[in-house]
C-alpha cells in the first residue's frame, strides 16, 4: 500500500472520529420509580388547546410513591397552582435537559422548607418560585418528591416531562424508557373524514365534510375538485385499557406521500396550533378528535409535513384514487387503512361570501361595529374567515350583544376586544365584565372598565356582551366536628366570574390553605400547626374577579 492510500485511510478515519465527536451523546435517564413502569397517558395526546406535554406514569392506584430524580441535577423551579400540575418540581440537568414532575403530593424536605418559608412570608398558597443554580442539588436516584393526585388530576399518577433547557421544547420522555415498557399493539382508527375545500371541491355532491366509519371504507366515495382528509385514531399498549395519542400518521394517495405528522416535540408557542391541526368544530361540538391531514396556511407546527399543496388532493380525473393511511407508534407497531375516492365530475358551487368582514390569515384585522372593536394582529388566525357577524341592539341593555362568527374559531393568542357600555345600572364599574355566550349559557372573559368601554382579551371568536357580577362567592364549611384535629375544609364557588383570591387566618395568624379547581375545595395544608385542646377563631375572606367579597368567621 502506497503513502497515498495510507493518507486516504487516515483522513477517512479522522473524519469519522470528528463526526462521532460532534454527535451529542444520547442522554441516559433512570426511571422515576423503582416498580415496573406503566402509562396512563403518552406524549402528544390531543387535549383542549394543547398537546399533552409529557407522559403519565401510573402509581399503582396510590399516592405517596417515592419519585426518584432521573439524573443528576439541581432544583430550578417549583410551581403550585389550584389546577394544572397542582404541585410540580423542575430539575435542570447538566446534559441540557430539564425534567418536570407534576401532581406531586409532597416535596423532598429541603425543597419543602424553602417553599413553605416563601408561602408564609408572602401569605400565599400559589407559588412560582425560581431557585438559584445548585441551591438544592439531587443525585440520580435520590427522592425528590412523593407522587400524588394534586391539581387538575383525576386519579393518582405522575406527570413527567423532559424539556430542552435552552428552548423549553417538550420532547417525548418515553423514548428513554422503551426498554422498560412493553408494547406490541398498533394504533387503531375509528373514522376517516373528507373535507371538500370551500368553493373548490365536493364529496358525494356536497361541500359539507363527509364522515366514513372504518367499517365502511371498502365502499368507494365519489368526489371532484380539491379535498383533504382526516382520521380519528388512538394508540394502545399491551396489558392496559388506556388509549393514547398516535406518534405518526402518514397519508399516501396512489403512491405519493401527501402528508405526515410526527409527534416528537412541541415548543411552547406551538401548543395552541393543535386547534389548526385538528377539526376544531368536531372537538367543540362532539368532543371528538379528528387529525386533519392538511396544513392550514397559518399553522406553523413543526411536527407536520405536507406536499406543496398542504395535503390538499386534487381529484380532476374520472378514475379511482387510492388513499392509504399508515399509523405508527413509537415502537414501530403499524396499522394501515385504505379507501378509494372515485373521481366523478360534479358541479362545484363557487364560494362568494356575502359578509361585511372577511378576515385574512396573513394580515392584521380590525373588526368594528357600533360600540365594539376587535383587534386581531397578524399571526392569530390559521386560515381566512368569512365572518358571519351580527349585532343585537337592545337599547335597554348594558351593551349590545356581538356575534363574532356563528361557529367557534380559535385564535392563536389573546386579542383585544372592546365593548362600549351604554348604561351603568350600578356606579361601581369594577362589577362589570365581558361575558361569552353559548346559547342560554354564559361565562366570563374578564375585562376592565376604561372610559365607557369594557376591555378584555379573548382567544376565540364567538358571541360577547357586557354583564354585571354583584354576587359574592359561596362558602360552605365541611365536616366541622373534625376541625379540632386540623381537618378543616370548605366548599367554595362563584356563580359569575370565578374565585380570584382568598385568605384564611386562625387566631389572627395566616394559615396555609390549599385550593383545588377540580373539586372547588379549600383545606388546611399543615394541620400539625394547629394547637390542640384550645378554642380557635377562624376568619375566611374570599374574593371573585369583580371584587365581590365573602367574609366568614367560625369558632371551634
Amino acid at each position: 500500500m502506497n503513502i497515498r492510500h495510507y493518507m486516504m485511510i487516515f483522513a477517512l478515519g479522522s473524519a469519522l472520529t470528528a463526526q462521532a465527536q460532534e454527535e451529542p451523546a444520547v442522554p441516559v435517564f433512570r426511571p422515576p420509580f423503582d416498580f415496573p413502569l406503566s402509562l396512563s397517558g403518552n406524549f402528544g395526546e390531543l387535549r383542549s388547546n394543547h398537546f399533552h406535554g409529557g407522559v403519565d406514569f401510573k402509581t399503582q392506584g396510590e399516592v405517596g410513591k417515592p419519585i426518584h430524580c432521573i439524573a443528576d441535577g439541581y432544583v430550578s423551579r417549583v410551581l403550585i397552582t389550584p389546577g394544572g400540575y397542582g404541585q410540580a418540581i423542575y430539575i435542570t440537568h447538566p446534559n441540557g435537559y430539564t425534567s418536570v414532575y407534576g401532581h406531586v403530593l409532597k416535596f423532598a424536605p429541603a425543597v419543602a422548607k424553602v417553599v413553605e418559608e416563601y408561602q408564609y412570608e408572602h401569605e400565599t398558597y400559589t407559588v412560582d418560585l425560581k431557585f438559584e443554580p445548585h441551591q438544592i442539588n439531587f443525585k440520580s436516584g435520590e427522592i425528590i418528591a412523593l407522587s400524588g393526585n394534586e391539581g387538575y388530576s383525576f386519579g393518582p399518577h405522575l406527570h413527567m416531562e423532559i424539556r430542552h433547557t435552552d428552548t423549553d421544547e417538550l420532547i417525548d420522555p418515553l423514548q428513554f424508557y422503551t426498554d422498560k415498557i412493553k408494547d406490541t399493539t398498533p394504533p387503531r382508527a375509528s373514522l376517516v373524514m373528507l373535507y371538500p375545500q370551500r368553493g373548490k371541491g365536493v364529496v358525494e355532491g356536497s361541500q359539507r365534510k363527509h364522515a366514513m366509519p372504518i367499517a365502511s371504507l371498502g365502499k368507494p366515495v365519489t368526489a371532484w375538485g380539491e379535498i383533504a382528509a382526516g382520521i380519528k385514531a388512538y394508540d394502545y399498549m399491551d396489558d392496559t385499557h388506556n388509549s393514547y395519542g398516535v406518534h405518526s400518521v402518514v397519508l399516501y394517495v396512489d403512491t405519493t406521500e401527501v402528508f405526515r405528522s410526527t409527534v416528537d416535540g412541541v415548543l411552547p408557542d406551538e401548543n395552541r396550533m393543535i386547534n389548526a391541526w385538528t377539526d376544531h368544530e368536531e372537538f367543540v361540538k362532539k368532543n371528538s378528535w379528528v387529525m386533519r391531514s392538511q396544513v392550514l396556511p397559518g399553522n406553523r407546527l413543526r411536527m407536520l409535513q405536507a406536499d406543496d399543496k398542504g395535503g390538499v388532493v386534487t381529484i380532476d380525473e374520472e378514475r379511482d384514487y387510492h388513499f392509504r393511511y399508515v399509523l405508527t407508534d413509537l415502537y414501530g407497531n403499524k396499522s394501515t387503512y385504505r379507501f378509494t375516492v372515485r373521481g366523478q365530475r360534479q358541479p362545484i358551487e363557487e364560494y362568494h361570501p356575502q359578509v361585511k368582514h372577511y378576515l385574512a390569515w396573513n394580515k392584521g384585522n380590525v373588526i368594528q361595529e357600533p360600540g365594539m372593536e376587535l383587534v386581531i394582529p397578524r399571526g392569530m388566525l390559521y386560515e381566512d374567515v368569512a365572518l358571519n357577524s351580527r349585532v343585537v341592539k337592545d337599547t335597554a341593555a348594558i351593551s349590545y350583544e356581538y356575534q363574532l362568527h356563528d361557529a367557534p374559531v380559535p385564535l392563536h393568542a389573546g386579542c383585544t376586544l372592546m365593548i362600549g357600555v351604554r348604561h351603568l345600572p350600578i356606579g361601581d364599574t369594577s362589577k362589570y365584565y365581558v361575558a361569552r355566550k353559548w346559547g342560554n349559557k354564559k361565562g366570563s372573559a374578564g375585562g376592565t372598565y376604561e372610559n365607557g368601554w369594557m376591555k378584555a382579551t379573548i382567544r376565540e371568536l364567538g358571541t360577547y356582551t357586557v354583564a354585571i357580577d354583584t354576587i359574592p362567592p359561596r362558602v360552605t364549611p365541611l365536616n366541622k366536628p373534625q376541625w379540632k384535629t386540623g381537618n378543616i375544609q370548605f366548599k367554595v364557588g362563584d356563580a359569575e366570574t370565578g374565585i380570584k383570591d382568598y385568605k384564611v387566618k386562625i387566631d389572627g395568624e395566616f394559615a396555609l390553605f390549599g385550593i383545588s379547581s377540580k373539586n372547588a375545595k379549600l383545606w388546611m395544608k399543615q394541620p400539625e400547626r394547629l394547637k390542640k385542646g384550645v378554642p380557635h377563631k377562624l376568619e375566611l375572606v374570599i374574593t371573585d374577579y369583580c371584587g365581590n367579597e365573602t367574609r366568614e368567621e367560625y369558632t371551634f
